[in-house]
């Protein structure tokens, strides 16, 4: 594993942590929906942390544009 791979995907003891907190009757998929969307989010702000991001200016201008599209 990558060492900054750790801070993407989560810890193991951050995995538990996600799952213990979740209803017992949870189902495979929103386990795995929970995780999938945690991971994205620890990227979305790993890449902010590395100035990878874009202004709330620039998610307006794209926004118009696929909106247009559609």
């Amino acid at each position: 594993m990558k060492s900054g791979q750790a801070k993407i995907y989560g810890t193991k003891k951050e995995v538990i942590n996600l799952i213990k907190g979740m209803p017992e009757e949870v189902s495979t998929t929103d386990i795995m929906a929970k995780l999938y969307f945690h991971q994205k989010v620890n990227l979305g702000l790993k890449e902010l942390d590395e100035g990878k991001g874009i202004s709330h200016e620039e998610v307006k201008e794209r926004m118009k544009k696929y909106a247009s599209v559609q």
